[in-house]
C-alpha cells in the first residue's frame, strides 16, 4: 500500500503544483488571450481530476513499468513517453478539438510544453518511488534469507 501512496504523491504533488503555477500564475495571460478558461476556475475540481489521474497512473506505472526489465533510466523514459502521450491525448488534443478558443494552434503549443515539463518531473519521481520500495524489500530479503523463501 505504501508503494501506491508514494507513487500517487509522485504524480499528484508535482502535477497539481506545476498546473496551478503554470496555468494560473506564470503564463495566465497566455491562457487569457486564448479565451479558453472560465474566470472563476474551480480549484477543487482540478485537484480531484489530478488525484484521479494520480491513482490511475500510479497503478499503471507499477504494473507496466516499475518491475519491467531494463535499466532504471530506460523504465523511467518509457513510462514518461507513454504517460505523456496519454496525458497529451486527453488534455491537449481533446480540448483543442472541442473547446472554443481564440487560437487553436496556440493552445496545443503551450499545453505540449506543459505536458513535457510535467512528465519530465513525474516519470522519474514515480519510478523512483516504486523502485526505492522494491530495493528495501530486496535488502530485507538479503538480510533474512528465510523470509525471502
Amino acid at each position: 500500500m505504501k508503494r501506491y501512496v508514494l507513487a500517487v504523491l509522485a504524480y499528484l504533488v508535482p502535477t497539481f503544483t506545476l498546473g496551478y503555477v503554470w496555468h494560473l500564475v506564470r503564463v495566465q495571460s497566455y491562457y487569457e488571450a486564448l479565451a479558453i478558461y472560465r474566470r472563476d476556475v474551480i480549484i477543487p475540481f482540478g485537484f480531484l481530476s489530478v488525484l484521479i489521474q494520480a491513482v490511475i497512473f500510479a497503478w499503471m506505472s507499477d504494473k507496466a513499468f516499475a518491475g519491467a526489465g531494463g535499466s532504471l533510466l530506460f523504465r523511467t523514459w518509457r513510462y514518461g513517453v507513454v504517460g505523456a502521450a496519454l496525458s497529451w491525448s486527453f488534455t491537449t488534443l481533446a480540448v483543442s478539438a472541442k473547446n472554443l478558443m481564440a487560437s487553436v494552434p496556440d493552445y496545443p503549443l503551450i499545453e505540449t510544453a506543459f505536458t513535457t515539463v510535467q512528465w519530465a518531473l513525474v516519470a522519474p519521481l514515480t519510478i523512483l518511488a516504486l523502485q526505492s520500495h522494491d530495493l528495501r524489500r530486496v535488502d530485507a530479503a538479503d538480510e533474512n534469507p528465510i523470509a525471502a523463501a
